[in-house]
């Protein structure tokens, strides 16, 4: 052990005090950032969803709905992260026949990058999956055997200057 605060090269924390990060002396550029995730989720559930068939609606468009609304709320919801102007989100769902993976773009210009808005993205619209199927996913039990998020991560990240 050193009697060096472990917190001295992080840029949230100074003297053990939570703070945002200046970046108001950075150059503006445009970014970008894509995020995935995946749902795991039951054989008859995935069918329900290509078929419409479930009861609460079409779960592809209003995940895409609730991917972009948290793109756009991410300042909101992580502390000491920028509000940032978003300048373009992409989503594309990969429906197979146990899950489906949620990908989401997300662009900006400006001082900051967009990796939580597009991590954002995805874990609330894969949420957003779980809620309008989870009538469907439940057993008798009351269990959900098959639904799990996973593989959430940044797959890209680049700023040109």
């Amino acid at each position: 052990m050193t009697d060096q605060d472990p917190s001295a090269d992080l840029t949230h924390v100074e003297d053990g005090n939570a703070q945002m990060v200046d970046v108001g002396d950075k150059a503006d550029s445009q970014r970008r950032a894509v995020a995935s995730g995946r749902i795991d989720l039951q054989a008859s559930t995935v069918e329900a969803i290509r078929s419409d068939g479930i009861e609460k609606g079409d779960v592809l468009a209003t995940a895409r709905i609730g991917a972009i609304q948290a793109v756009k709320h991410t300042w909101e919801t992580i502390p000491m992260c920028h509000q940032i102007p978003i300048t373009n989100v992409e989503t594309e769902f990969d429906v197979a026949d146990e899950s489906v993976t949620l990908t989401v773009a997300v662009e900006t210009i400006g001082k900051t990058g967009c990796e939580m808005e597009a991590l954002e993205g995805v874990t609330t619209g894969l949420n957003v999956v779980w809620d309008m199927v989870k009538a469907a996913e439940k057993d008798d039990d009351g269990e959900y055997p098959a639904t799990r998020i996973d593989d959430v991560e940044v797959i890209e990240k680049s700023v040109d200057r």
